[in-house]
């Protein structure tokens, strides 16, 4: 429960945030065009309001709406989520929306897209300049990589290092590399100290959406971060430190060799004939301050020593550090957010696809990829993420979108006539019913998620 109301606080917050600088954007360009705001609105409000407030000699009340799914300003003379049809039926007022030139009514529309985009950079410049860039190099990773099924289908092994996809180089291991990765024809290796070539078949992108496993992982040593009072591992004589290099005489150089092969032993037991008083003595070898020892354990019914690996990559990984002054930290934060926002629009023609559809998440999913624990780092870096999500998402041209309205404009500087607003009226509807249904079809998916 816990864990599920720290997720919802970040997540509450981080909209909170984007929608008010979202408003915001909207709101100072149509004062500055001398544009009446009627309501400027954090989340939405039907049928009852938890705040409002209305200073003197102001046309604008600020309020803030019990259901957080966005918010709203309410400007004079446009047609909007309120669907105020009575205005448009009123003489033009020279302060309405509609009575001003196509050029400030596009600038109005776009400009919540950029404040949000705008945030996004200055929040990743900032997140720069406060922690710095830290990573793995990929060429590093002495162990290599742990792959799932569908890479090694491909042609990937456990233990390969990943070098390059088409000539390429691979700095490190994340959004951007698994891009490079699906996208190319062939992927160098290194294995076993040699180069070698994995050819990628076309959609591999589409197979690794429906993976419940990620594409692949760093390997690292087992190394014993603890060990459970009276445990096999404990009788054993193990010790904090010690690293596991073999099982039952086989080398185990990294934490998943481990776990394959007592998995192995585990279904060889589990289907062997005979029930040997010995079938759950294993042997292991490790060292111990540079020193190369060799003990037995009993493992229990499940094949468990008792034993907890220390995880922190850190620890066996060298960690690449940059660090940025104030002044260095904004062409860096800016090539962070334009990056950030290529990779998710390439990103968006998978979704038309089958396994791109069962992708699509809700509020559920978006919480989630905040961490269970408060970590500033990572909440302004999700923020940021979701505020360049929230800026390519309203572009784009639907009815009841900033790009709707966007698109209707453009059309009217170049047709030089307005579309009617019977017209508008029923674009409006039809794009809220599109949004409304891609708001149930995202939740649903968490739904399912959550019980399959």
């Amino acid at each position: 429960m816990e864990t599920f109301l720290i997720r919802a606080l970040q997540l509450i917050m981080s909209l909170s945030i984007l929608v008010i600088v979202h408003e915001c954007g909207h709101f100072f360009f149509a004062r500055l065009f001398k544009i009446r705001v009627e309501k400027f609105c954090l989340f939405f409000d039907p049928w009852f309001t938890l705040f409002k407030h209305k200073p003197k000699k102001s046309d604008t009340e600020y309020a803030i709406g019990w259901l957080p799914l966005g918010g709203y300003v309410k400007i004079s003379g446009m047609i909007d989520e309120s669907m105020d049809t009575e205005q448009m039926k009123q003489p033009a007022q020279p302060w309405e929306f509609r009575s001003k030139p196509a050029w400030q009514r596009l600038l109005v529309m776009v400009a919540g897209v950029v404040f949000n985009f705008i945030l996004a950079l200055f929040i990743y410049s900032m997140i720069l300049f406060a922690w710095g860039d830290s990573y793995i190099s990929v060429k590093d990773a002495k162990l290599g990589m742990q792959f799932n099924e569908t890479a090694l289908k491909v042609g990937f092994q456990n233990g390969d290092i990943p070098i390059s996809a088409d000539g390429k180089e691979f700095v490190r291991y994340d959004g951007d590399m698994l891009r490079m990765i699906a996208n190319a024809r062939e992927v160098t290796v290194l294995r076993n100290g040699a180069p070698a070539s994995v050819y990628i078949p076309e959609g591999l992108m589409q197979s690794l959406m429906a993976d419940s496993v990620r594409f692949a992982s760093y390997r690292f040593p087992f190394v014993l971060d603890s060990i459970v009072p009276n445990s096999p591992a404990f009788v054993a004589g193990l010790q904090r430190g010690d690293s596991i290099v073999a099982l039952n005489g086989m080398p185990t150089p990294a934490y998943y060799d481990y776990s394959e092969l007592i998995e192995a032993i585990e279904k060889n037991a589990a289907t062997a004939t005979t029930d040997s008083l010995n079938v759950h003595e294993i042997t292991l070898d490790y060292y111990r301050n540079g020193e190369l020892c060799t003990t037995t354990a009993v493992a229990d019914s499940a094949f468990k020593i008792g034993v907890l690996p220390q995880g922190n990559l850190s620890k066996f990984l060298p960690l690449v550090k940059v660090s940025y002054s104030f002044f260095e930290s904004f062409p860096a934060g800016i090539k962070l957010g334009v990056n950030t926002l290529k990779g998710y629009v390439g990103d968006m023609k998978y979704l038309f696809s089958k396994e791109g559809a069962k992708q699509i998440g809700g509020f559920g999913t978006i919480g989630s990829i905040f961490p269970a624990q408060w970590d500033w780092h990572a909440f302004w870096y999700m923020t940021a993420f979701l505020s360049i999500i929230l800026a390519f998402m309203n572009i784009l041209p639907i009815p009841a979108l900033d790009g709707g309205h966007v698109l209707f404009l453009l059309y009217e500087i170049i047709a030089r006539r307005k579309p009617s607003d019977k017209f508008m009226e029923y674009a409006q509807v039809a794009g809220m019913l599109l949004l409304f249904g891609l708001l149930i079809w995202a939740n649903f998916n968490d739904v399912l998620r959550f019980f399959f």
